[in-house]
């Protein structure tokens, strides 16, 4: 399909709902939301919907497009998150947010990745306790793929994050127990179970096997040690 550029008029008013699921990247349509009608929705409605239903949604060129996430999914979000934060406890260099925290990327698109990192010199001045949905980019942008994501639409996803200004996006895929680790749209690193994430210059000195992330996923031996019994 032709690109098509987001404006006042999207979608095109010849444009069949074939046309929208190929143009978000071949979605499954049941998570394109139609209400509020596709082309006019707002980052209040973005708002409204969670609130409302429970269902976590980004906010693309006035459409609501649901964000697939299993509970393994969101297992594996919050212990990357664990091992991040330990490092940001001896490394404050920004804040984290998990898999409903909202960020803008390029106009008219709000992201929720499954795990962001943004430092404080990006936040500046915009007070994380003021913000619902934080208007600028992380530099480190984290997703969990699931089966609901198609390879389309994560390749629209990597390059619409690097043309924002995101710095280092890892892809994490949880059936094959493999990630991609991308510095630019075009420049990826596959990583194998025995891999290592690292942080480059966004987080510099912080490195993660893939082998010990899916184990403190999956194993409670290797989770932090249990609390004392009295």
């Amino acid at each position: 399909m032709t690109s098509v550029s987001p404006g006042p008029s999207f979608p095109p008013q010849d444009w069949t709902v074939a046309d929208l699921l190929e143009y978000f990247g071949d979605v499954p349509s049941e998570r394109v939301r139609m209400v509020p009608t596709p082309g006019t929705a707002t980052e209040h409605d973005l708002l409204e919907t969670e609130a409302r239903t429970g269902r976590i949604c980004e906010l693309i060129d006035g459409v609501l497009v649901e964000k697939p996430m299993g509970w393994y999914e969101s297992v594996l979000a919050v212990a990357l998150g664990r091992f991040l934060g330990n490092y940001l406890e001896q490394n404050p260099r920004g804040l984290l947010s998990g898999e409903a925290g909202f960020l803008r990327t390029v106009s008219g698109r709000t992201r929720a990745p499954d795990v962001a990192f943004v430092t404080w010199e990006r936040i500046g001045s915009h007070s994380p306790r003021r913000q619902k949905i934080l208007p600028v980019p992380p530099d480190l942008a984290i997703e969990i793929v699931s089966e609901g994501n198609t390879p389309a639409e994560m390749d629209r996803k990597l390059r619409e994050y690097f043309a924002a200004g995101v710095r280092l996006v890892w892809y994490i895929d949880a059936s094959t127990r493999t990630a991609m680790s991308y510095t630019g749209p075009d420049q990826g690193e596959p990583l194998h179970e025995d891999g290592l994430l690292t942080g480059g210059d966004v987080l510099p000195g912080f490195e993660l096997s893939l082998r010990a992330l899916f184990a403190a996923a999956e194993d409670v031996g290797a989770g932090p040690d249990p609390p004392a019994q009295s």
